[in-house]
C-alpha cells in the first residue's frame, strides 16, 4: 500500500483508509467489524477515521486495536453525540473528547474534526459565535487540548461545497474530510473546497467516493425504472458512464476509487467496508494506482454532463442494491 503526505500534519498516510461508520452496528456485528479493522490493517491500511455519531464505531475500533502494533492512525470528531449536544459548551464538548479517548483506548488522539462546521441550525450544529472568524468554544477547546497534548492535530469533516471555504481559508485547521461532493460524477468540491484546502496546505482526506451507493454497483437495469424517479440528464450521464466502463473493461467501483487517488492532492479516500473481503477488493483496486490520462479525460466529459447535483436529487442512491 503506497502512502501520501497527510498535509502539514507530517503525518503520512496509506492511500485508502478505513471509514468507521460501517464496521459499527449500522454494517454487521461487533465480530464481523472487529475484523473488517483487522483485514484493514493487514494490507497496509494505516488510517482509521471514525465520529460519535456513528453509532457504536468507537467502541468496535477501540476493542479492534486492542494491543495492536504499530497503532494506525485514527480520527475522530466533536458532534452529535452524546444527545441533546452543546456546541457551544466547552465543558460539554470536553466531556465528549473525554470519552471518545476512553472507548478508542487512546492516550490521545491523532486527528479531532469539527463534524460539519459548516452547516449550520436548527437541523445541524451552531459551532461559532463569531462567523465573520469562524470563532468560539470549540476552537478555543482544540487549541487546549492541542496544547495539553490530547489532540495532535486539528481538522475539518463537512459535506458542502460552498459553506466549507471560509472556515478552511481561517488557516486554523491542519486536514480537511469533505463527503458527497468528490467522486467521480459528483465533483462540486473542485470549484473551491478543494482548492482552498491546496492554499491552506491542508491533508485531503475523500469519503463517500461511491457516492453514498450511487456508484456501488451497476444498475443498467433500473435507469428507466419509473419508482426509482432517476432525472433525465442522470439517467444519461449513467448511460454514458456504463458503456464507457464496458469500452475500458474495468469494473464500477475501481474506477470510482482509482478516480479519487488519480488527483495527487488528496491524502486518502476512506472505503466504507463493512466485510473483510470487501476490504481485499478495495485494496486490490487502489493497488493498480492511478486511472491513465485518457481515461481520466473521458470520465471528465461524462462527468460535465451534469456538472451540478440537480435540485432534487437526493444525497442517498434510489437505486436497489444488491447487499441493501
Amino acid at each position: 500500500m503506497k502512502i501520501r503526505p497527510l498535509g502539514k500534519t507530517g503525518l503520512e498516510v496509506s492511500e485508502l483508509a478505513l471509514g468507521g461508520l460501517f464496521v459499527s452496528d449500522v454494517g454487521g456485528a461487533k465480530e464481523q467489524g472487529i475484523a473488517t479493522i483487522h483485514r484493514a490493517l493487514e494490507l497496509g491500511v494505516n488510517y482509521i477515521d471514525t465520529a460519535p455519531a456513528y453509532h457504536d464505531s468507537e467502541v468496535v475500533i477501540g476493542e479492534a486495536l486492542r494491543g495492536v502494533s504499530p497503532q494506525p492512525i485514527v480520527s475522530t470528531k466533536l458532534g452529535y453525540r452524546p444527545e441533546p449536544f452543546e456546541p457551544l459548551n466547552k465543558d460539554f464538548l470536553r466531556r465528549s473528547v473525554e470519552n471518545s479517548l476512553r472507548v478508542l483506548g487512546r492516550d490521545y488522539l491523532d486527528i479531532l474534526m469539527i463534524h460539519e462546521p459548516d452547516r449550520r441550525a436548527p437541523q445541524f450544529m451552531d459551532w461559532w459565535t463569531d462567523y465573520e472568524n469562524y470563532r468560539g468554544p470549540v476552537l478555543d477547546l482544540m487549541l487546549e487540548l492541542k496544547e495539553e497534548g490530547l489532540v495532535k492535530h486539528m481538522g475539518l469533516g463537512g459535506t458542502t461545497p460552498y459553506a466549507m471555504p471560509p472556515v478552511i481559508r481561517t488557516g486554523n485547521f491542519e486536514m480537511l474530510l469533505t463527503a458527497f461532493q468528490y467522486s467521480l460524477l459528483w465533483r462540486e468540491a473542485e470549484w473551491e473546497v478543494l482548492p482552498a484546502a491546496v492554499e491552506q496546505g491542508m491533508g485531503i482526506v475523500i469519503g463517500s467516493p461511491l457516492q453514498q451507493g450511487w456508484l456501488a454497483e451497476r444498475v443498467d437495469d433500473q435507469l428507466d425504472d419509473p419508482a426509482i424517479g432517476l432525472n433525465l440528464p442522470r439517467r444519461r450521464q449513467f448511460r454514458a458512464l456504463y458503456s464507457y466502463l464496458d469500452e475500458i473493461n474495468l469494473p464500477l467501483v475501481e474506477v470510482a476509487l482509482r478516480w479519487v487517488i488519480s488527483n495527487p492532492n488528496v491524502s486518502t479516500v476512506l472505503m466504507g467496508a463493512r466485510l473483510p473481503e470487501h476490504v481485499e477488493q478495495n485494496v486490490a483496486a487502489i493497488e493498480k494506482g492511478p486511472l491513465p490520462s485518457e481515461v481520466m479525460a473521458s470520465l471528465k466529459i461524462i462527468a460535465d454532463m451534469v456538472p451540478f447535483r440537480p435540485y432534487d436529487e437526493s444525497y442517498g442512491t434510489p437505486f436497489k442494491l444488491s447487499w441493501k
